[in-house]
């Protein structure tokens, strides 16, 4: 199988969510120390790390996780990006995986529970879809991926487009539990490698694809 062009930079997965744990953590210890002065190392030695601080680190390992999965599928068919910039806005992309099939834009979280899909209303009220994880409301996290998708169709209109949400370390039942919202995919890792890798027909230039979208979407 032909490998990822060389010139084209794949990117870290996690990289920008690692530098901002490690900024963050850092403040953190320098805070401790100015608070305790000659003690500050032993402050900082038994203090445990904020969660919203925490949460960066988590969200890293997440990405890193996915994007090594994501890497073995690298090949003829399938060429993958971490960790890109947004033009114009400080947010980025996890993931994205292009197919002879289309482009996908993959949101990976490692969240706790079981995601769920609940829906509101129907005959007599509008219908709501809720994404839960455990007894989370995750719902934001599809708009999110939905923006991202736009963003993408903005560059590639004419290249089919999936959203997914990719939930790393969620309790997955044994079989199934895997569904889309809203045209978003919610899935684990090992579904997300699986789809990917059944889409081998289509008439997308992979390569090509690649180009343009590193090209607008540089590493963050």
């Amino acid at each position: 199988m032909a490998e990822e062009p060389a010139s084209i930079a794949s990117g870290v997965a996690g990289s920008s969510a690692r530098r901002e744990y490690e900024r963050r953590k850092a403040k953190d210890e320098e805070r401790l120390r100015e608070k305790w002065g000659r003690l500050g190392g032993l402050a900082v030695a038994l203090s445990d790390e904020r969660q919203s601080t925490k949460a960066w680190e988590r969200g890293a390992v997440g990405e890193e996780r996915l994007g090594a999965r994501l890497d073995s599928l690298v090949g003829d068919g399938i060429a993958v990006l971490h960790d890109r910039r947004i033009p114009g806005s400080k947010a980025n992309i996890d993931h994205i995986a292009i197919t002879r099939a289309g482009i996908w834009v993959i949101d990976a979280k490692r969240y706790q529970g079981r995601p769920e899909l609940k829906i509101e209303g129907g005959f007599l009220r509008p219908r709501v879809e809720k994404l839960l994880v455990g007894r989370r409301d995750c719902t934001k996290l599809v708009d999110g991926v939905l923006k991202q998708v736009e963003v993408l169709r903005d560059v590639m209109p004419d290249v089919p487009l999936t959203g997914a949400l990719c939930f790393v370390e969620a309790d997955w039942p044994l079989i199934g539990g895997f569904f889309a919202t809203r045209g978003v995919h919610v899935l684990s890792p090992r579904r997300l490698a699986k789809r990917l890798e059944q889409e081998q027909t289509g008439e997308i230039d992979v390569p090509a694809v690649l180009e343009v979208v590193a090209s607008r979407f540089k590493p963050a």
